[in-house]
């Protein structure tokens, strides 16, 4: 299996190699021994879905190099599910497409495309109308899966089998799926659906098996993860009985709740909406030592005119308020943010007041996407589109700030003493980086890898800390 984009999409990818292993069928790192090659597809932006074609159109060489005529190449994730009809008269050389409704189900299509049985009907899962039934051929023996052009309600529980493509020692646990927001630039929630949360004992019962597995961090995700519980507050007793009976599930309960399981561990905050903050969760993360010190906020703008026409349902002003009651309310918190640049209509005046907000606020980790015009969303449609060029100088300038930032922020942790997670005998992580996205503390001498270690800090190489 190929999977491609964010860590949502990894676990979904985990899911479906799960439901591999529970069919009884093997997984293998040598694509020249597979039966079935797998593209799990990204579609967040332009970048990401070029990167997912090349990818599928590498997969289907390969079968041709390593002389497998018969080998089957199946196409699931966010690309699949939104372009399935399109990719299929594109791309007839794929031999099925699943949407994100399917994916637990991998195991038992690909059973039936390797025993050539009819199409598989998926309407037990899908509404009868409006679904794609994707052709079958009896020339070359396609076998092809119906799925539906709707939006999908799949989310995982406790049981559900995986199998973990991330190193032993941490892991990525999704918490929710889907998006309620509007946001103009986007359309995750045309892809993924409404949010729809777990129930808390769901996400409780797997960090529990996590840690019993030896799992040392456990990253939280979902699409807008301070909007967890939220959905499910109306919700009757019975199987989702919420932790907070007076109103329903929060992600501050979830928090508290997380704070009483045994285990030397540590959980992470991603992907948080700054709209859906709240005074009762700062205290929460402040409270309880086995969450992270770490916020990962995308803001993407700080500008009135620009938050209004991305449809943020933020402003400047509660973006400003709620930094300054983060910092104060979590000493030693490290933020994490990203913003867009080139949006449809941002003037200069409108970039410098964010280059002029990235300078005050000092963000710890900060990265910056070039706006994509994403068909389907509604700034795909608005006049006054940024050239790629203008785009280009944007984001070089608004990184250019940010590295001097990030260096400075380094040089002020030599000489402090970290708790560190070790990632490979010389490198590991604090509190204030996640996995793969943020800096690294290299080690000058080897150390346990999975292990927590406290280490003096001694200097710093660009982003990264020596120690």
């Amino acid at each position: 299996m190929i999977s491609l984009g964010c860590a949502k999409n990894l676990v979904d990818a985990e899911i479906m190699l799960g439901s591999v292993l529970q069919r009884g069928m093997e997984i293998t790192s040598h694509p020249e021994d597979a039966d079935v090659l797998v593209v799990n597809t990204c579609a967040f932006i332009d970048s990401a879905k070029e990167e997912s074609i090349e990818a599928i159109l590498e997969a289907h060489q390969q079968r041709g190099l390593n002389r497998r005529p018969n080998q089957r190449l199946i196409v699931s994730g966010c690309m699949s599910q939104r372009f399935a009809r399109e990719l299929r008269q594109e791309m007839p050389e794929v031999d099925a497409f699943i949407g994100l409704d399917q994916i637990s189900q991998l195991g038992e299509i690909v059973q039936q495309l390797l025993s050539k049985r009819p199409t598989l009907n998926a309407q037990h899962a899908v509404p009868k109308s409006d679904s794609w039934a994707l052709d079958v051929s009896s020339e070359n023996d396609e076998t092809d899966l119906a799925f539906a052009n709707t939006r999908p309600t799949y989310i995982p529980d406790y049981d559900t089998p995986r199998f973990r493509l991330t190193p032993a020692h941490f892991a990525y646990l999704k918490i929710a799926e889907g998006c309620n927001h509007p946001c103009s630039f986007c359309v995750i929630p045309q892809m993924r659906g409404k949010h729809r949360s777990r129930p808390p004992e769901s996400v409780l019962a797997e960090i529990r098996a996590l840690v019993h597995e030896g799992v040392r961090e456990i990253n939280l995700i979902s699409q807008d993860t301070t909007y967890y519980g939220m959905d499910l507050w109306s919700t009757k007793a019975g199987p989702r009985q919420p932790i907070d009976s007076t109103r329903g599930p929060t992600l501050s309960a979830l928090l508290r709740e997380i704070q009483k399981i045994e285990g030397d561990f540590w959980v992470r905050l991603l992907y948080t909406h700054p709209a859906h903050w709240s005074d009762e969760l700062i205290e929460t993360i402040a409270q309880c030592d086995k969450v992270a010190r770490y916020i990962d906020i995308p803001l993407q703008h700080i500008h009135d005119s620009m938050l209004r026409r991305m449809r943020r349902k933020t402003s400047r002003a509660h973006i400003e308020n709620l930094i300054h009651k983060l910092r104060a309310g979590i000493p030693g918190v490290a933020l994490r943010t990203t913003f867009i640049v080139g949006f449809p209509g941002e003037t200069d005046a409108e970039f410098a007041s964010l280059l002029d907000f990235i300078r005050s606020a000092r963000f710890e980790r900060l990265g910056i996407f070039k706006y994509s015009q994403e068909q389907g969303s509604r700034a795909a449609k608005m006049p006054e589109q940024i050239a790629t060029k203008a785009k280009n100088v944007r984001y070089r300038a608004a990184m250019s700030v940010q590295q001097q930032i990030a260096h400075e922020v380094a040089r002020e942790k030599i000489g402090s003493e970290l708790r560190l997670l070790v990632d490979q005998p010389h490198i590991a992580r604090s509190e204030s980086d996640a996995p793969d996205v943020d800096a690294r503390v290299v080690l000058s001498n080897a150390a346990p890898v999975g292990e927590f270690i406290r280490c003096r800090i001694t200097g710093s190489r660009g982003y990264d800390l020596l120690a």
